[in-house]
């Protein structure tokens, strides 16, 4: 089985359900019999294949969502930070077509006599779950609709949004019909919802609204967090037959999950798998190696401050770790460092000729430059949309780090639990040390600063530094960010990067050979064809980089204005929709 995209060509075989717009008022028709479909397992099973297309796509894929974020510097600002960009008369988002494909399926299967309709339903509700969790995390409040609506249910077509509390409630009453009804327990391909993807990402949407509740508290919902944080540690403890992906080397355990063609099965619970026989791939390299296509992101030399020595120790415990060049600092490091973004010693082939490939700062704004999900022979992948790596959507990685947040906010956390979650993924990462199994007694400095102090809870800002790292690229930083009440961090997290001592080329990987020259006015000339020659006169335009002392420092960049307000924690109703049921109101600050 590859994408699940392919199966619509063998539904639309036997069923045609029409949509005409994406107003509420659509009602599926078919063209076919019903029988043809809820009579026979095989039928619902085509159906249901229907929604997978509902999963991250693998072309953009979720390794893109993290560019607008606070740890990644990028070619511009998106939409949703450019100042006055985002308004009503931009918004988008506001359809449910998806939604109703799935209430019509589930009121005609619970009709049905097919004794497997149970199962099917529980898929369909997954399904319902994971539409109305994106729709909550972006509107708020947004209408609860269960069934199919016909043209004469004005009623419910100009009726207001329902809370998004209580449509959360809903949510979980899904994914426990989906949890107690899905039969299907494991699947060698990773690519099938089973009983365990809806439980981990149960871990997922309990996280996200315990900490919503918990830490927005304009709603004056914080006395019910801890029920919902308290639903994500038990659904964790009920999920088993996974453990973190250890490979031969463990300099590449870790990366060998992200660019795998055949998704490892000791960790990955969800994946799409590509199929280049069929033209279906994604374009990893592409986006984040070539200089003209996507959005170039780097990550900044902020976040990489974050990673732990190998000792277990804060790198920006050393005293000089702020004017360490870029050579020394990646030493001994959190061996994932190695593994997310290309190091001094990192090497790739060209029509699998090995080159030795130091950060190229022609492609990486920072030199902190990404390999996570990328192929390390060039060709084709960098230069066309080709690579067909599994796109992993949901791992036991994850649901580590879910368990161990939860544990954290509700108290709960103690050395064993350390050692089974944060220890567990630091073990694989090479660290050692008492970090491995004793929780933080004291809260470190800069990750104190880095959230703007408001968290100071030791075990809590270890999570979260554990979090970002493990997951980077994943797609979940935006949420995070959103969930635990720090969008500042969107506008006011600095776009920097490699130290740079002094003005003139850089050997940055040791090896003799001069990679980039950093210079200021008329560009000299380099020393070897392979120097990247990088501009930083003090100019701080949009698009420029500079040095933060003026002929040494911090690379700096500036991706352009970015802009943040409280009210971009929800997207605005879109215009459109809101003059066709003015009922729905608008979100505030809108």
């Amino acid at each position: 089985m590859t994408v699940m995209k392919l199966f619509n060509y063998f539904l639309g075989a036997l069923i045609l359900v029409s949509f005409i717009s994406c107003d509420l008022d659509e009602t599926p028709v078919a063209t076919a019999t019903r029988d043809a479909v809820f009579g026979s397992e095989s039928g619902m099973e085509l159906y249901v294949n229907s929604f997978y297309d509902n999963l991250p796509g693998p072309d953009q894929g979720v390794f893109a969502i993290d560019n607008t974020s606070d740890f990644v510097a990028r070619n511009g600002v998106d939409t949703y930070l450019v100042p006055n960009a985002l308004s009503p008369i931009t918004s988008s988002g506001w359809s449910w077509t998806e939604l109703r494909n799935i209430n019509y399926f589930i009121e005609n299967a619970e009709s049905s006599e097919v004794n497997e309709k149970g199962h099917y339903i529980g898929v369909a509700r997954f399904f319902r779950a994971l539409f109305y969790f994106d729709k909550v995390k972006r509107f708020g409040d947004v209408p609860w609709i269960d069934h199919t609506i016909e043209v004469t249910d004005t009623l419910t077509l100009n009726a207001p949004r329902d809370s998004r509390f209580e449509v959360m409630e809903k949510v979980l009453e899904d994914l426990n019909y989906a949890i107690a009804n899905i039969t299907l327990t494991s699947d060698p391909s990773c690519t099938r919802i089973t009983r365990n993807v809806a439980r981990a990402y149960k871990t997922r949407i309990c996280l996200y609204e315990a900490s919503f509740r918990k830490y927005h508290t304009d709603y004056g919902m914080q006395g019910t967090a801890d029920t919902w944080y308290q639903e994500v540690v038990n659904e964790a403890n009920d999920i088993s037959g996974f453990s973190l992906h250890e490979g031969t080397n463990s300099e590449l355990s870790y990366r060998e999950l992200f660019i795998t063609r055949t998704p490892y099965t000791d960790e990955t619970l969800l994946a799409v798998v590509l199929d280049p026989s069929l033209q279906v791939f994604s374009s990893a390299n592409r986006r984040f190696i070539s200089p003209t296509y996507g959005s170039r992101p780097a990550l900044t030399r902020q976040f990489v401050n974050t990673y732990l020595k190998l000792d277990g120790t804060p790198f920006t415990a050393d005293p000089d770790y702020a004017t360490m060049p870029f050579a020394e600092e990646v030493k001994d490091r959190d061996l994932r460092l190695k593994q997310t973004i290309r190091l001094g010693d990192y090497h790739r082939t060209e029509n699998g000729v090995p080159v030795i490939a130091p950060p190229n700062l022609n492609q990486s704004w920072t030199g902190y430059q990404p390999i996570k999900w990328c192929y390390d022979e060039r060709f084709p992948y960098d230069d066309e949309s080709r690579n067909d790596n599994a796109h992993i959507i949901m791992r036991w990685g994850e649901v580590l780090l879910n368990k161990a947040e939860a544990l954290a906010e509700l108290g709960q956390m103690n050395d064993a639990e350390w050692a089974a979650t944060i220890g567990e993924l630091r073990r694989r990462a090479g660290i050692t040390g008492p970090t491995l199994t004793a929780m933080p007694t004291e809260a470190d400095p800069y990750l104190a600063d880095y959230y703007l102090g408001k968290f100071t809870d030791p075990v809590m800002l270890e999570v979260m530094r554990e979090r970002t790292i493990e997951l980077a690229f994943e797609g979940l930083r935006p949420d995070d960010l959103r969930r635990w009440h720090i969008g500042e961090l969107f506008q006011e997290a600095p776009m920097n990067g490699m130290y740079v001592p002094q003005l003139g080329e850089q050997d940055l990987n040791g090896d003799g050979i001069m990679d980039v020259c950093f210079y200021q006015g008329n560009q000299p000339e380099p020393s070897n064809p392979s120097v990247v020659m990088v501009d930083v006169s003090p100019n701080t335009a949009a698009g420029r980089r500079w040095l933060s002392n003026g002929t040494s420092g911090e690379l700096m960049y500036n991706p352009g204005d970015r802009e943040w307000q409280d009210r971009k924690y929800l997207y605005p109703i879109p215009q459109a929709d809101l003059e066709q049921n003015p009922k729905l109101d608008q979100n505030p600050g809108w």
